[in-house]
């Protein structure tokens, strides 16, 4: 007997995003016909540095920033590696020994900050949040001291997709003259980003995010701000040794103009925050008990992400049975995906393990359909219907 296949509704997509076609057409072309070292002085050399640089320009105008600005990375974890290590010694080297950061933020930001901690005996500060997870600017404020190194506060939740108020706390930074830095990896993309209104000095981006490649980022890192680079050579102005991967930066510019483009037209995002809404308030209404987590206001989190608490549910079965009928969904951060420890993000916020373990992210894409949402819906309620069905008694 057959396996029976159900067409794919990817609704993962701050796990990671599906190429956009000018994407793999543009990696194609430099994986094949401009493949040359840019460090070459020869014409072929010459040309693929002139295609990084261009892409150098592209993921520069999609933030507001200067292409010199821009260093080009393997991905979000190693610029975020870069930002926070460069920042830290070079405040012991200023004799400032503490970073201010969340309990929310991506494991690679939280697991960096208390390497430091142990390794260097940096002082690790956890600023406050609300019930929704967001963090409060006048308490991050109220932690700035003459020891401070860097304030490290990601701009928007990869699970909840809470906004946190990124300006503001860059502003106060720059008053008090300490180095801001932001894992933007979920933000940028999504939302119109200008360095010269919101004054980081540092922020992290991530290509897979936004449709382009894997293995390809970028470390914005403000004109006159000096850090070590992780990886010493003369490529990139000394700031990240190695030879460029030349396909990955051109795919990573050309997914960065593409960015750019859609957002200008408002219409495309506020399409999709629709069909997230409208997915939201038929699962709260179909299934009774269950809860959104995080802001709910609007404006207060992206416009693709909904984090819903399920009621007597596991959510490693839930995916599970909902992958069967080719829903794809996630249980948090697709980099903790293999474990089944609850959240720390969720439990940061307050909830109760029960239901942070019963939670499940949707992360919905430009390309995400009306008919694949009304899908979905049948697909969530069938499915919890069904191991609630199975669950043991213990559980209700």
């Amino acid at each position: 007997m057959g396996i029976t296949r159900f067409p794919m509704i990817y609704l993962d997509n701050n796990a990671t995003t599906r190429p956009d076609p000018e994407v793999i057409s543009a990696m194609s072309e430099m994986l094949t016909d401009c493949w040359h070292n840019p460090s070459s002085i020869h014409r072929p050399g010459q040309r693929a540095k002139g295609r990084v640089e261009m892409a150098r320009r592209q993921v520069a105008d999609l933030i507001g920033a200067q292409p010199a600005e821009i260093i080009f990375t393997s991905g979000g974890t190693e610029s975020i590696n870069a930002a926070i290590r460069g920042a830290c010694l070079r405040g012991l080297e200023q004799g400032r020994d503490t970073v201010i950061s969340t309990a929310v933020e991506h494991h690679a930001v939280s697991a960096l900050c208390e390497a430091m901690a142990r390794r260097h005996g940096m002082t690790l500060l956890n600023a406050p949040l609300d019930e929704f997870g967001v963090v409060d600017a006048r308490a991050v404020e109220a932690l700035i001291d003459d020891r401070t190194a860097l304030v490290a506060i990601q701009w928007a939740n990869n699970e909840t997709g809470a906004i946190h108020p990124i300006e503001r706390i860059a502003c106060v930074c720059r008053e008090r003259d300490v180095l801001c830095y932001s894992d933007a990896t979920q933000w940028i993309g999504k939302m119109p980003t200008d360095v010269r209104r919101v004054p980081v000095d540092m922020l992290t981006l991530s290509g897979h995010k936004f449709h382009g490649p894997k293995g390809a980022g970028a470390l914005y890192l403000r004109k006159n701000i000096h850090l070590a680079p992780l990886f010493y050579g003369s490529q990139e102005r000394s700031r990240r040794g190695g030879t460029e991967n030349t396909s990955g930066c051109v795919g990573l510019g050309v997914a960065s103009a593409v960015a750019r483009a859609w957002m200008a037209d408002p219409g495309n995002p506020e399409r999709v925050a629709e069909l997230r809404d409208r997915f939201e308030r038929a699962i709260l209404e179909r299934i009774p008990g269950a809860r959104v987590n995080g802001p709910t206001a609007p404006g207060a989190r992206l416009w693709n992400t909904s984090n819903i608490a399920f009621p007597d549910a596991e959510a490693e079965i839930l995916l599970l049975t909902m992958s069967e009928k080719g829903l794809c969904a996630s249980g948090g951060s697709a980099c903790s995906s293999g474990s089944i420890s609850v959240s720390p993000v969720l439990t940061a916020m307050g909830l109760s393990e029960r239901r942070a373990g019963g939670s499940v992210r949707f992360s919905l894409s430009k390309h995400t359909t009306d008919a694949e949402i009304d899908q979905a819906i049948r697909i969530v309620q069938e499915c919890h219907e069904r191991t609630c069905a199975s669950a043991p008694a213990s559980r209700g």
